[in-house]
């Protein structure tokens, strides 16, 4: 069983990690959109998920471990 001081490490590498990438993945999106590069819709439409699914990951793993 996972013990508390392992949940929360886990909260909080999930939320600074997904903060980044998806915050990174938005402001390049929306730098290159706002320049007219339509292919920066591909950076900002699944910045969310990914940055989400980069907790989710991060989960499994403890969850494997315990």
């Amino acid at each position: 069983m996972a013990t508390r001081e392992e949940i929360l490490v886990l909260g909080l590498t999930a939320g600074v990690v997904g903060s980044l990438v998806g915050g990174l993945m938005l402001g390049l999106g929306f730098i290159a959109i706002s320049q007219g590069v339509h292919m920066g819709w591909l950076l900002v439409l699944p910045a969310g998920p990914i940055g989400g699914g980069l907790g989710y990951l991060l989960a499994r793993k403890l969850a494997k471990k315990a």
